[in-house]
């Protein structure tokens, strides 16, 4: 064994070792109750971000600090940069935000983190304080083992990722050096079991459009005139179907220009019914959609899809015997990687107000809500080393996965550093329930993440940087 393997096999004894030390501190920081989406949780935000940044002086990183802009929630960054100059300075990239928690049925204390059943339970716990915190295990195990890192290292950790990371670009430009490196490790990802290491290489887009039905300037009569006039909700139950099929899915925009391997590969990702019935809380006798010749990875990560979100039906409050004169939906419509917004909005409008049911009036308007989508192609030494890495630890290579929902600073850092080798991970798995009540994180997943680390850095050190930019495809 050479000299460099038995140093990092010593590294990560150690952070094996130092593994209850580690979920100790994430833990604590789970305490905090850093809601960005709530102003009565902004000073828990401050507060979490303060206290990383010591922990991180503490570690023995360098100029730790927080980046603050007018009218922002704080970044933290802190770096360390004493590895030789020719190997490469590896960014990584987390958030310390939380989504919020009130009205959800938890069964345990969502600040707390509690231990059952081998996962950690507590909101952030794996989306996102998990996948950055088994980075600063990984180098807390390499520089009390070695004295140093085996590559240059930044972190960031951001703070408004729960509100789609409005003000990221902002400090990207403001703060140039807290980000220039020549490798990404963002860690906001999922693995598709607790076996199967994922890299996320693709992210459906988001657009969302208000559909409108109208063909009254006041309420009628029920009794009166039903049957002559039109019923305005019938006819946007009945316009929504147009939009898909037997199964409830969008029709629109389907894509069939899909790689042939890719298509091939995708039956490989661990994606059966009993996972899909425990990972979305399926209810007893309800089953999985049917694929079709499709596989589950193609319908949840390269198809458009469509979800009704809000409407203005009529509900018990409003209950009377009347034909009403307008009624909405607002429609959350999934694009493809790659597909363009105008495009299927364009397509959807077509099919909505050609012939429309008993010849109401119907409007698709834009609400402003909308995600880029994002297709990558991992290329180059970077993906080989971190293959590398993570066969080590989890006995397999990284298997690349899509994401079905969007990701706001994914499609960022693609569009400002897309020259940059993106390395996307984490430590979410389809139990996670992220977002919602009970997210929680398996610890084995957390430990292998943290062994993998140490062997990243060590892989993604030998090679040198002016070999690791990306070619175009």
């Amino acid at each position: 064994m050479s000299t460099i393997a038995s140093s990092a096999t010593a590294v990560e004894r150690r952070a094996t070792e130092q593994f209850d030390e580690t979920v100790a501190r994430l833990k604590d920081y789970l305490s905090y109750a850093a809601i960005s989406c709530d102003p009565s949780h902004f000073d828990d935000v401050h507060r979490l971000a303060e206290r990383i940044r010591d922990d991180l002086s503490a570690l023995g990183l360098d100029n730790a600090r927080l980046l603050h802009l007018e009218g922002t929630l704080p970044c933290v960054a802190a770096e360390w940069l004493h590895a030789d100059p020719s190997a490469p300075t590896v960014l990584i990239y987390g958030h310390l935000d939380l989504q919020p928690v009130k009205g959800e049925p938890w069964r345990t204390d969502p600040h707390e983190g509690v231990e059952l059943d081998g996962r950690l339970y507590a909101r952030g716990s794996a989306d996102d304080m998990g996948g950055w915190v088994s980075h600063l295990a990984a180098i807390r195990a390499w520089l009390e083992e070695s004295g140093g890192l085996p590559c240059n290292l930044k972190l960031l950790i951001e703070g408004e990722e729960e509100i789609g990371s409005p003000n990221l670009e902002r400090y990207m430009d403001t703060f140039p050096e807290a980000f220039s490196s020549d490798v990404m490790v963002l860690t906001d990802c999922e693995n598709p079991s607790v076996d199967i290491p994922g890299l996320t290489v693709s992210l459906r887009g988001l657009m969302e459009l208000e559909l409108a039905v109208e063909a009254l300037d006041a309420d009628g009569h029920s009794g009166l005139w039903g049957n002559m006039v039109p019923d305005v909700s019938v006819a946007l139950c009945r316009l929504i179907a147009r939009l898909t099929d037997e199964d409830g899915r969008l029709k629109v925009g389907r894509v069939e220009d899909i790689d042939d391997d890719w298509r091939r590969d995708s039956w490989d990702v661990p994606l059966n019914a009993e996972i899909i019935r425990d990972g979305a809380h399926i209810i007893d006798g309800v089953d999985p959609l049917p694929t079709h010749g499709r596989s589950p990875a193609e319908w949840l990560w390269r198809q458009p899809s469509l979800t009704v979100v809000a409407t203005t039906l009529p509900t018990a409050e409003t209950k009377k015997n009347a034909l009403r004169t307008k009624a909405t939906a607002t429609l959350s419509v999934r694009l493809a990687p790659g597909q363009e917004a105008d495009e299927l909005r364009d397509a959807i409008t077509e099919v909505v107000t050609t012939n429309p049911p008993g010849g109401v009036k119907v409007t698709v308007s834009p609400t402003g809500w909308d995600g880029e989508s994002w297709l990558y192609t991992p290329r180059g030494p970077a993906f080989e080393a971190a293959d590398r890495a993570y066969e080590r630890v989890w006995g397999r290579k990284l298997l690349q996965v899509g994401v079905g929902g969007s990701i706001p600073f994914v499609a960022l850092f693609g569009r400002k550093y897309g020259d940059l080798p993106l390395i996307l991970n984490g430590v979410m798995d389809p139990k996670t329930t992220a977002h919602g009540p009970n997210e929680s994180m398996h610890l084995g997943i957390f430990g292998k993440a943290i062994r993998a680390n140490v062997w990243l850095y060590e892989e993604l050190g030998a090679l040198p940087r002016d070999t690791l930019a990306v070619s175009p495809a």
